[in-house]
């Protein structure tokens, strides 16, 4: 066991990949340490041979959501430990993060696309991205209303936007400057993550 602050870097993470052998990666800690963490591993070429363990931190982790994973510390680490991984799609962006848990943008004002499929031509009050097993990812356009949210779900391998300037967040990273396009599309390769049990 290593501790490594968070949302840990290059010199965290690579020195615990090159000693971590045949043994799986195990992450406690928040969506946004584990989006650090599978960074390296796909830019380190290791995505495909390594399981990766989470214990979330956060009750309210997407990732825990999205994929079925328990938010205990306790239940969670035993799965991490014990578990089966199972290959499930990784979403990357087009400046060179990933998205394992949830993205969001917005308010919004622009045309975007899943695919061929116009999700989006003019304004929302905001738009999620999250990883989807069947395409690669899901895209969700939120309309606020006096009763409630208006929701449309669009399933696609891909993602484009062009938009007035906003800021994204990936899984709880805020990107640091406002962009008026941005990406998100699934990687040709799964992440190994574990949540079955033997």
């Amino acid at each position: 066991m290593r501790e490594v602050p968070s949302r840990p870097g290059k010199a965290d993470v690579d020195s615990i990949l090159s000693d971590l052998g045949d043994l799986r990666l195990v992450v406690a800690g928040t969506d946004a340490d584990l989006n650090a963490v599978v960074l390296r591993l796909l830019r380190t070429e290791l995505l495909g041979e390594v399981p990766v363990g989470y214990v979330p931190l956060e009750e309210d982790s997407a990732v825990a959501d999205l994929w079925g994973l328990p938010t205990d510390p306790g239940r969670a680490l035993d799965l991490a430990l014990a578990g089966e991984p199972d290959p499930v799609p990784l979403v990357r962006d087009d400046v060179g993060g990933v998205l394992v848990g949830r993205g969001v943008l917005g308010p919004v004002r622009g045309v975007g696309y899943a695919d061929d499929t116009v999700v989006l031509r003019g304004q929302a009050s905001r738009l999620e991205v999250r990883p989807d097993r069947e395409l690669g990812l899901v895209v969700s356009v939120i309309h606020k209303r006096l009763f409630g949210n208006r929701v449309r779900e669009t399933a696609g391998r891909a993602f484009q936007l062009g938009c007035l300037p906003l800021h994204v967040v990936s899984d709880g990273i805020t990107h640091p400057r406002a962009l008026n396009k941005w990406t998100w599309y699934r990687h040709t390769e799964d992440l190994r993550l574990v949540r079955g049990v033997h």
